[in-house]
């Protein structure tokens, strides 16, 4: 299966950050490195951005699973 670069835009509506936040996650490790396209460009993986936001969803869905929900009612 060929390789899909994205650009910005497009990496930013796929997973609802914001461009600072995506550019710090790189920086931290948390996100997938950018590669270069030039001089001035870049773009990231599209199956490794894919593969970070399945990541999240599962990440979101183990802790949601693990918190003790208690009802207002119950505490009467």
């Amino acid at each position: 299966m060929p390789k899909k670069i994205l650009r910005l835009p497009v990496v930013l509506d796929r997973t609802g950050l914001s461009r600072s936040t995506v550019y710090l996650r790189v920086n931290e490790g948390r996100f997938p490195r950018p590669v270069s396209l030039g001089a001035r460009a870049v773009g990231w993986i599209e199956t490794e951005v894919e593969e970070w936001i399945a990541r999240q969803i599962e990440v979101s869905r183990e802790i949601r699973g693990q918190r003790t929900v208690v009802s207002p009612l119950s505490s009467r």
